[in-house]
C-alpha cells in the first residue's frame, strides 16, 4: 500500500495538479491539509472519477485535512480526544472544546486495510509569545497523549500519523534564513520536545532512515524554492508496528515546480500487506 501526505494548501486551487499526481504515482491513500473549503465545496468529482473515496473534515476558508483513498475507510474520526480549541467564541454554533472555544479542524482518523491513519495540520505557533503557541504546545501534546494510550493498549496496531507538523525537529531541517534560535517558532526547543515525545509515545519518522536528506516546504517569498532555503516539516511518523512494514520512502520535490504549486510537497511511503487484518481489533467509532 502506498500513503502519501501533502499539504496542498488549497484544494480548490490545486485539484488538477493533486489528482494528476495521484494517479501518476499510483497512490492508494493521501492524507491532504489545509484544503481550506467545507465539505459541501469540495471538488469531489475528479477525485471520484479518478477511482478515488473522500473524507473531508473542513469548517471554513482556513485549515481543514482530508482522505482520498482508493481502498475502503473505516472507523472515521474528526479530531481527537480532549482536542484543544483557539479562538473567541464564535457567535454561530459551532463545536467547543472543554473551555468553551471553537475546536478546528486539523485533525482526521480513518482506517484503510487494518492500518490507523491521521491527518494532520498541526498550528503554526506564529511567534513565541503568541496565544498560538501556547495553543500549539497544548495541541501536540494532547495528541501525544492520545496515541500514547491508544498504542499502550494496543501495542500491535499499525498507527501513523502523517502531515504538517510546523516544527523542524532537527537544525538540518532548516534552511530558511529567516527563522532564528531564540526568537522564531518552528525551531524553538519547546516544539522540538514536543515533536521528540512522540517517539516516546511508540511513533518513529519512517521516512528519514531512508530520505535523511531534503525539505518539503518552500515559502512563495524571496527566491527561497530556487535558493534552496527551506524547510522539512511534513512528516510521518509510525507506529512499530507500521515501521517494520515501510519498504521505501520518498519525498516529491518536484511538485513544488511548475504552474500554481503548493509550497508544500508530498511525503510518501510504501508498506507490506500484513494479511492479517480480519484480527484487527476494531477499537475507533
Amino acid at each position: 500500500m502506498r500513503i502519501a501526505t501533502w499539504n496542498v494548501n488549497s484544494i480548490r486551487t490545486r485539484v488538477g495538479r493533486v489528482v494528476d499526481w495521484l494517479v501518476r504515482e499510483d497512490i492508494d491513500v493521501l492524507g491532504m491539509q489545509e484544503i481550506k473549503c467545507r465539505p459541501d465545496q469540495f471538488p469531489v468529482e475528479p477525485f471520484e472519477e479518478a477511482g478515488y473515496d473522500l473524507q473531508i473534515h473542513g469548517l471554513n476558508q482556513w485549515n481543514g485535512v482530508a482522505f482520498a483513498s482508493r481502498l475502503p475507510m473505516t472507523d472515521v474520526e474528526r479530531g481527537f480526544a480532549q482536542i484543544p480549541g483557539f479562538g473567541k467564541p464564535p457567535k454561530v454554533e459551532h463545536e467547543l472544546d472543554v473551555d468553551g472555544v471553537p475546536i478546528e479542524a486539523r485533525a482526521l482518523a480513518v482506517t484503510v486495510d487494518g492500518v490507523r491513519l491521521f491527518s494532520l495540520y498541526v498550528p503554526n505557533g506564529r511567534g513565541l509569545d503568541d496565544p498560538h503557541y501556547t495553543y500549539k504546545l497544548a495541541w501536540l501534546d494532547t495528541l501525544r497523549a492520545q496515541v500514547e494510550s491508544t498504542l499502550t493498549e494496543h501495542r500491535d496496531l499499525p498507527l501513523a500519523l502523517v502531515g504538517d507538523f510546523n516544527v523542524a525537529p532537527l537544525d538540518a531541517d532548516m534552511g530558511d534564513p529567516t527563522f532564528i534560535h531564540g526568537v522564531s517558532t518552528h525551531i524553538s526547543e519547546p516544539e522540538r520536545a514536543a515533536f521528540r515525545a512522540f517517539e516516546s509515545a511508540g511513533l518513529t519518522d519512517v521516512v528519514r532512515p531512508l530520505v535523511p536528506e531534503g525539505f518539503t516546504f518552500w515559502d512563495y517569498k524571496q527566491l527561497r524554492f530556487p535558493r534552496n532555503e527551506g524547510m522539512r516539516i511534513d512528516f510521518i511518523l509510525g507506529s512499530h508496528a507500521f515501521a517494520d512494514r515501510v519498504t521505501d520512502a520518498s519525498i516529491h520535490r518536484n511538485e513544488r515546480k511548475g504552474d500554481s504549486p503548493s509550497d508544500h510537497v508530498p511525503v510518501v511511503v510504501d508498506i507490506d500487506s500484513d494479511g492479517d487484518d480480519d484480527d484487527m481489533p476494531m477499537i475507533f467509532g
